[in-house]
């Protein structure tokens, strides 16, 4: 899930409400993707790189930016922007902003007409690349000077194909476990009987908090957030959905199954997905009655910002937070986020390239987090910090996070901050769409009670490999 400027703890509302928007998109629209992605794609490595591209303090700064893909819609994103525009004047910058319009760019790129930069989901950044739609960043990152080191290691592997990195890591997104404490007190347990340290407490407390009256759920007891958070799960028992090099699928690996047995029979055991999720649509989720402040959720793995969505609306709730664990008990986290990539035919990569290095600095995302952190004290709101896909300015940026002076809340933020440290990420392909789309479309069908879970993950295992098979026969760097 891709928050609007997305890996803030602290989001503002309007932006978190577009990210519900984006994660719904995102989540039914992976197969129109894929098709989009192979239909478009045609034409697209034809078209020749700019000759502009001399990258470093001596590059020549013109034209005007198209910028694909990106909002200017609040401080943490128009901070960072003013200094990119500085950075690359006299060149000016043009947004055209919402979420990336896969089948819009490639057709732009296919063209020769594409934009200067664009700003894309990670895990897009492979198929991007393997399409000849963007270009190898190693002449840029050389030039520029980006230091690549600082950058999380995670994020660095969503965006390196075949050995050559084709974006520029921007905002990380991590999930940590959400109770509600009041929830657990009635029924006697504790967090740590839902941080996913015992799967079998799990099970056990999901049992003890769901309940029903008259077949219809009155209290969700615990949520296992398919199909979105299959990778966390089966990575929880040492389970990869994808090899490290990114060309063998290994979605019907015993482990996988066994991570998707668990967390379907979690919905099962509360009279099935179709009614766990309508109950769950049904929820003011952004609003003062969400599920957790009328007590009627028991606990989740969920993305860092939904912190601060109940801080600002139902600051009484009463949460307990804790990190998502392994079985072992150590913190573990599926990490996602954004990045920037230059387009083949960009009009000035090197323009581009110090757009995204601005963007992406340890300076710009401190100067954006202290515009933040006194916007949050003028509105007497926390400032709780700021994850980003750069390490470093992660840790100047925790340094400036003070104490709430709430236990529960301050217990949520040190969760986050020790998530983005234990993260992984499946690394990219030249197939991302098609991958997405083989597992996803999996785990659905026995969510809908056509498949058993052997069964959908050996035919998506199939559907899945041929994909890889087929995009890196035709990939060329």
């Amino acid at each position: 899930m891709q928050p609007a400027h997305g890996g803030e703890i602290s989001a503002a509302g309007s932006a978190t409400r577009r990210s519900s928007g984006a994660r719904a998109r995102w989540l039914t629209g992976v197969a129109v993707a894929a098709v989009l992605l192979s239909s478009c794609a045609k034409g697209v490595s034809e078209v020749p790189e700019s000759a502009d591209n001399e990258y470093g303090p001596n590059a020549s700064m013109s034209g005007s930016l198209q910028v694909m893909g990106f909002g200017a819609g609040d401080e943490i994103a128009t901070t960072r922007l003013d200094l990119a525009k500085k950075a690359i004047s006299p060149a000016t910058v043009k947004l055209v902003e919402g979420d990336l319009d896969v089948q819009q760019f490639l057709s732009a790129v296919a063209s020769g007409k594409p934009p200067a930069v664009v700003y894309a989901n990670r895990d897009q950044i492979g198929t991007f690349a393997s399409r000849g739609a963007i270009i190898p960043l190693d002449k840029c990152i050389a030039g520029e000077g980006i230091a690549m080191a600082d950058f999380r290691d995670a994020a660095v592997a969503q965006v390196t194909l075949n050995g050559k990195v084709y974006g520029i890591p921007e905002f990380n997104q991590v999930q940590v476990t959400q109770a509600s404490g009041e929830l657990l007190k009635r029924a006697g347990l504790t967090i740590a009987d839902v941080n996913g340290s015992s799967w079998e407490k799990v099970t056990a407390a999901n049992e003890k908090l769901a309940k029903r009256d008259g077949g219809k759920i009155k209290v969700i007891g615990y949520d296992s957030k398919l199909p979105e958070f299959l990778p966390l799960w089966a990575k929880a028992i040492g389970a990869d959905m994808i090899s490290a090099d990114g060309k063998t699928a290994q979605l019907n690996d015993p482990k996988v199954v066994q991570a998707l047995e668990f967390a379907v029979n979690i919905y099962e055991a509360q009279g099935g997905f179709g009614k766990v999720k309508a109950y769950r649509d049904s929820a003011d989720f952004f609003g003062s009655k969400n599920q957790f402040a009328i007590n009627t959720l028991g606990a989740m793995p969920m993305e860092q910002w939904y912190i601060n969505v109940l801080n600002d609306v139902s600051p009484d709730a009463p949460m307990a937070f804790d990190t998502f664990r392994t079985p072992e008990g150590k913190t573990l986290a599926f990490a996602s986020g954004s990045a920037w990539a230059i387009p083949k035919g960009s009009v000035s990569p090197a323009a581009a390239c110090r757009f995204a290095k601005t963007m992406t600095a340890v300076d710009s995302w401190k100067a954006a987090a202290t515009v933040r952190a006194k916007k949050r004290a003028a509105e007497k709101k926390p400032f709780t910090g700021v994850l980003t896909g750069n390490k470093t300015a992660d840790a100047e940026i925790k340094a400036m996070v003070k104490p709430i002076g709430d236990d529960k809340w301050d217990s949520g933020v040190a969760a986050v901050y020790e998530a983005n440290d234990s993260t992984f990420a499946l690394p990219a392909n030249p197939a991302d769409a098609e991958f997405k789309s083989a597992w996803q479309d999996a785990v659905n069908r026995v969510l809908n009670g056509q498949q058993q879970p052997q069964a959908a993950m050996d035919k998506a295992q199939k559907e899945a490999q041929a994909a890889l098979d087929k995009a890196w026969a035709g990939f060329k760097e």
